[in-house]
Formats: structure tokens, C-alpha cells, sequence
């Protein structure tokens, strides 16, 4: 046992904010504190990043109609996603997928341009600009978790029309629309499989060793 190890109740903590971690859809209107948001904001930027690139952006909505044109960007995007699924159109349909006009806080994760000028760890990897940016929302997520206020990723929307929407520079990606706060409840688990939408598959699933394995 190493002499840097943390004690078993923050051990718990860590493992406890990862499992009951949930992408949350259904909120409660109560602000969240601005001392719990700097906290939250001060972990996401403190995640790991290729070359230390910091590639993450954080856009508080604050107008309530620019919040509500963001819903309109997302609805225009959830029509267009029904679409596409053909056969589960309805079944999609009846789905939550946001939270965006509920939730306490509004966040748009985005990227800012001239990323190409970071080379270090992204020549033949380029897209670690945004794992970099993934690993600052989940670390978010997390924290959030264990200040007991929920979180809910949003990926349906036109990056161009929300760009333009935020006055983004040109070579710049929003990525990510982030609901954040208050809720009655988590869910016991993952929204989609309480849908019958999908199911979490076993890790073994995903574990191969020495090479890839034909599933």
C-alpha cells in the first residue's frame, strides 16, 4: 500500500461520484450557488490536456433569450435526429433529451481556433484537442455529482448555427451544451436504459488483451 494513497472514505467518495454519475434531463429551477459553480468550473479546467493545450471554452448563458434560442437550435436538431431514425421516430420522440429551459445553469463547452498551432501530442492525433475538452466535462460531471447538483450533455444542435449564435470566432467548435443543477432525484440508473432505449453492456465486453478480439 503506498504512503500516497487517500484514506478509504475519500477512496469511497471517488468511486461513489463515478457510479452514480448520471446524464440528467429533468431539473429543479433553483440557482446554483456561485461559489459551487467556480468550484465546479475550477476542476473542469484543472483536467489533464495533450501538451497542455487547455482547449476548453466555457460559455455561461445568462440571457434568458439567447437560453431559449439555444432550445430552439436543440429542437430544430431533435426533429432532424427523428427523422433519421426512421423506425424509432416515435419511439424518439417520446424521449427527454434536454433540459435546457429547466435547469439552473446553461454552459456551452466549446474550442477555441487556431488549435493546429498546438502540435505537441496531436500530429498524427489531432482529435486530442477534444478528448482533452471531454476530460474537462467529465470532470465537471463529477464534481457536480459530489456537490449533489446533476448535469445533462447535450450533442443535438448545428455546431455552425450555435457558433454563429455565440459570436464564435471562425475555427472555433462548440461541442458540448451543458445543463447543470438542482434535481428531485438522480436516476437509478442510465435514462436511456430506464427507456428501454438501450442497454450498458459488461466491461468484459470491452477488455481485450494483446490484440482485438472479434465479438
Amino acid at each position: 500500500m503506498t504512503k500516497r494513497r487517500f484514506s478509504e472514505e475519500e477512496i469511497a467518495g471517488v468511486y461513489r461520484a463515478i457510479a452514480e454519475r448520471r446524464d440528467m434531463r429533468h431539473f429543479l429551477p433553483d440557482p446554483v450557488d456561485p461559489t459551487v459553480l467556480k468550484r465546479l468550473l475550477q476542476a473542469a479546467h484543472q483536467a489533464g490536456s495533450v501538451g497542455l493545450m487547455q482547449p476548453w471554452r466555457f460559455i455561461r448563458i445568462t440571457d434568458q433569450a439567447l437560453r431559449e434560442r439555444v432550445h430552439e437550435l436543440v429542437e430544430e436538431e431533435r426533429l432532424e435526429t427523428a427523422k433519421a431514425l426512421g423506425e424509432r421516430h416515435d419511439e424518439f420522440m417520446k424521449l427527454k433529451v434536454e433540459g435546457i429551459l429547466e435547469c439552473g445553469e446553461l454552459l456551452v463547452v466549446a474550442m477555441p481556433d487556431k488549435r493546429e498551432q498546438h502540435v505537441f501530442g496531436r500530429r498524427t492525433l489531432p482529435e486530442m484537442d477534444l478528448a482533452s475538452t471531454a476530460c474537462a466535462i467529465q470532470n465537471l460531471w463529477l464534481s457536480a455529482r459530489a456537490e449533489g447538483l446533476g448535469m445533462g450533455w447535450v450533442s443535438l444542435f448545428d455546431p455552425r448555427a450555435l457558433a454563429h449564435l455565440l459570436s464564435m470566432p471562425d475555427g472555433s467548435r462548440p461541442v458540448a451544451i451543458l445543463c447543470l443543477g438542482h434535481v428531485e432525484s438522480f436516476y437509478a440508473k442510465p435514462m436511456l436504459e430506464m427507456e428501454n432505449w438501450a442497454e450498458a453492456q459488461p466491461l468484459e465486453a470491452f477488455v481485450y488483451e494483446n490484440s482485438w478480439r472479434d465479438d
